[in-house]
């Protein structure tokens, strides 16, 4: 597929500082005034692609069965409880999880007209444009996010939809819980601080969009907490005049 991705962290403090500390459009927004972060992408596919097996979530190369916080499982079930039924995970695996389908997990969802280059919209709303709303209405996915990500549940349902070559296609992922700025979860009733927990073989959190049959992966964002000569690297090509003032941040957990 053709896409283009848009990542947005609220008051961000890391590196490149040149990143702007606030996208002051999107937070300012009615749907977006409590969120922490956003993943937002626009994209057509090259081929018709299913949804029914299509998940998004995140993927692990290394396993995190040791580092694990206390209360993980119990942090899952809230999750599955209060944000996403349809998430499934195997956190003690070689190769660990936390996946769901992609139609069910996206907290907006677009369809749009054919066309050959996907573009970037500054907010994605749930609904479409043009035949993308016959295509939405054909499969029978309901026009609010909630209603559609109840839908979603089913694999039925899914069956019905498929992302079609040369359509594009808008979703965002967005969320109050996850504060990159404190490395810290928030969910409701229960929080807590992991850079503990974090070390410089599991600093990566990997997000994928991909076909959970064939393990295709279609894109993936992945945020990096430095570590060490990494960090040192990074900060080295920061321009000289923000070396000493607008990294502090990027040392506050070496």
């Amino acid at each position: 597929m053709k896409v283009k991705v848009k990542i947005r962290v609220k008051n961000f403090e890391g590196i490149p500082t040149t990143c702007p500390p606030n996208d002051a459009t999107y937070f300012s927004h009615p749907l977006h005034i409590s969120d922490r972060y956003s993943i937002s992408f626009s994209f057509v596919p090259k081929r018709t692609l299913p949804s029914q097996s299509a998940v998004w979530g995140n993927e692990f190369s290394r396993p995190i069965r040791d580092r694990l916080p206390p209360g993980f499982n119990t942090a899952f079930s809230i999750v599955k409880k209060f944000i996403d039924p349809g998430l499934e995970c195997d956190a003690y695996a070689d190769k660990p999880w936390l996946l769901g389908p992609s139609l069910g997990c996206w907290f907006a969802f677009w369809v749009g007209e054919k066309t050959d280059e996907p573009e970037m919209k500054d907010i994605i709303e749930e609904g479409g444009e043009g035949s993308g709303l016959e295509v939405r209405r054909k499969a029978g996915m309901p026009g609010g996010a909630k209603e559609r990500r109840r839908w979603a549940l089913s694999e039925g349902n899914r069956a019905n939809f498929v992302f079609e070559q040369g359509r594009e296609y808008g979703a965002d992922f967005f969320n109050p819980y996850l504060d990159f700025n404190k490395f810290s979860v928030c969910l409701p009733g229960f929080s807590v601080c992991v850079v503990k927990y974090i070390d410089d073989k599991t600093h990566k959190l990997r997000y994928v969009f991909k076909d959970k049959d064939t393990d295709d992966i279609y894109f993936a964002v992945a945020f990096t907490l430095l570590f060490g000569q990494e960090l040192e690297e990074a900060l080295m090509a920061e321009p000289q005049e923000s070396q000493d003032t607008d990294t502090r941040a990027a040392r506050r957990h070496p």
